[in-house]
């Protein structure tokens, strides 16, 4: 059971790096990336890397607070 635990914790701390990644992949696509490719086809992607690392943030502060600052009864 711990073992479990730890794991969703290791888990949570790592979805903060993703991100990370994927907002600044966003961004990164958005403003400095510079190709021959259709300009609008780049800023959609970027524009959803950014909309789905904001939707990955609240998931990964639900699953932070949950996991780090709620006591569950079940721990003991």
């Amino acid at each position: 059971m711990n073992d479990n635990k730890l794991m969703e914790k290791i888990s949570a701390i790592f979805s903060i790096f993703m991100v990370l990644f994927y907002l600044g992949a966003g961004i990164y696509l958005i403003f400095f990336f510079k190709s021959t490719l259709n300009s609008a086809i780049i800023g959609l992607f970027g524009a959803a890397l950014i909309l789905y690392g904001i939707f990955r943030a609240y998931t990964s502060y639900v699953n932070i607070i949950r996991l780090f600052f709620r006591n569950d009864i079940s721990d003991e």
